[in-house]
């Protein structure tokens, strides 16, 4: 098995037990914190933050600058306009091929 597969079995493994977990501890008869759910509330958007990042600038261990930069930056400035986000989709997949083919990078 390769690392990548371990890795992901593993996140899976631990995913699903803190998914199980949670109810048995926390049952309906205790309420959480008030920081521990504004806290719950605010990760996810760094999460995918981060995620996005290191997979527009990162291709095999290298820093890489390509279309892909062109594609987000178009997707950023789509979502400050408020487009609907299917269209955000299409721009930034449209900008993005349409980078390859006039660069080439």
């Amino acid at each position: 098995m390769s690392d990548a597969v371990v890795v992901m079995v593993a996140l899976a493994a631990g995913t699903y037990t803190l998914k199980a977990f949670a109810p048995l501890v926390l049952s309906n008869k205790r309420v959480l914190p008030d920081w521990i759910k504004r806290f719950a509330m605010l990760l996810p958007t760094p999460l995918l933050a981060a995620l996005v990042i290191t997979s527009t600038f990162t291709s095999d261990d290298q820093i890489i600058f390509d279309a892909r930069i062109a594609g987000v930056v178009a997707a950023m400035v789509a979502l400050a306009k408020r487009v609907p986000f299917v269209l955000v989709i299409v721009i930034a997949a449209g900008v993005t091929a349409l980078w390859r083919l006039v660069v080439g990078l």
